[in-house]
C-alpha cells in the first residue's frame, strides 16, 4: 500500500524551501533532483509516480524544489548552479538522504553532497538547456516582428537578468549554464533512455504528461542500484 505524500521543508541561505516525501519511514532515503526550468514542469508527473512505486518496494523518496522553483518565494533571477548545488546539499542532509538521483540538467547541480551514491538518467549539458531556452526566446520574438540573434541576447545577459522561455535568468546563471557539465562523482551510475529504462523523452513535449510504464523502470532500477551501494 502506498503512502500519502508528505510536505516538508529544508532551509537554506535563511529561506525555507519545499520537498515532497513518500516512505518516510523506509531505511532507504533516494532524494530526487529534478530537470530544470520548463523540463521540471513536464517530468514531474512521471517522476511523483516514480516515488509511488519506489514506496511500494519499501524505498523512500524525496523530490526537492530548488530555491526560485514551484511555490519558492525566491525569484528564479536570485538563482545560480552554485546556490542550487548548495540547495541539494542542504536539503540531503537536513532530510537525511541515502542516495542521490536526478535527471537531465538536475546533473548539473546534484554533486552539491558529492559522498552520497548517485545516479543520473540523460544528463544534460548546461549549454544545451541554454540553446533551448534562447531558441525559443527568438522564435517568440519573430512571432512578434522582433529579429534577435543569439549573440545579441548573450551580450545582454552579461549585464542584467534576461528572459529566456518564460525564465528570468541572472547573469551568473547564464555564464554558468554556457560552461556546465555534470561532474565526475566517486560513486556514479549514468543510465540513457532504452539502457534499462523504457520510455519517452518527456521532457521533450510539449505540455506535462506522465508514462506510467517509464516510471515503473526507473523505480525498479533505484530500487535495485540503492540496494547495491549502500541500501
Amino acid at each position: 500500500m502506498t503512502s500519502r505524500p508528505v510536505w516538508q521543508s529544508y532551509s537554506v541561505n535563511g529561506h525555507d524551501e519545499g520537498v515532497m516525501r513518500l516512505g518516510i519511514g523506509h531505511a532507504r532515503q533516494i532524494l530526487i533532483v529534478p530537470p530544470l526550468f520548463d523540463e521540471a514542469n513536464r517530468t514531474r508527473r512521471m517522476l511523483v509516480q516514480t516515488m509511488r512505486f519506489l514506496d511500494q518496494a519499501c524505498v523512500g523518496s524525496l523530490l526537492i524544489d530548488l530555491p526560485g522553483c514551484n511555490e519558492s518565494r525566491q525569484g528564479l533571477q536570485q538563482q545560480s548552479l552554485d546556490n542550487w548545488r548548495h540547495a541539494v546539499r542542504e536539503c540531503a542532509g537536513q532530510c537525511a538522504a541515502t542516495h542521490i538521483v536526478s535527471l537531465r540538467g538536475g546533473s548539473l547541480v546534484d554533486d552539491g553532497e558529492a559522498d552520497l551514491p548517485h545516479w543520473r538518467l540523460a544528463p544534460a549539458k548546461g549549454a544545451s538547456l541554454l540553446k533551448t531556452m534562447i531558441r525559443t526566446r527568438i522564435a517568440g520574438d519573430k512571432e512578434a516582428g522582433k529579429a534577435t540573434t543569439e549573440a545579441e541576447l548573450l551580450e545582454a545577459a552579461k549585464a542584467s537578468p534576461i528572459e529566456l522561455a518564460g525564465n528570468l535568468l541572472a547573469p551568473d546563471m547564464v555564464a554558468q549554464l554556457a560552461a556546465a557539465e555534470a561532474r565526475e562523482l566517486p560513486v556514479l551510475t549514468v543510465r540513457a533512455l532504452g539502457q534499462g529504462i523504457i520510455g519517452s523523452p518527456l521532457w521533450l513535449r510539449a505540455e506535462p504528461q506522465d508514462d506510467p510504464a517509464m516510471s515503473a523502470a526507473i523505480a525498479t532500477d533505484f530500487a535495485a542500484w540503492s540496494a547495491s551501494c549502500g541500501g
